[in-house]
């Protein structure tokens, strides 16, 4: 007959078991939501320089234009 401690060790083993693939698969969701935070964060940088190439644009043309009007003779401002 086996001793009241046999069983209780079996039970600790499985319960340790348990908490490790639950660990484990906890640090897999978290590694998932941290390459998806990158993903969006670097989404996020790239709408940022579109944004600022598009400004940087209508500005150069915006000096161009300008440049161009001072330039021509006979126009009147």
């Amino acid at each position: 007959m086996p001793t009241p401690s046999t069983p209780h060790v079996a039970r600790t083993t499985v319960w340790w078991g348990k908490v490790t693939s639950t660990m484990l698969a906890s640090l897999l969701i978290l590694a998932d939501a941290a390459e998806e935070g990158r993903k969006v964060v670097l989404a996020m940088l790239v709408v940022g320089l579109i944004f600022i190439a598009v400004i940087a644009l209508g500005e150069l043309t915006h000096y161009l234009a300008v440049k161009r009007k001072n330039r021509t003779p006979g126009r009147t401002q």
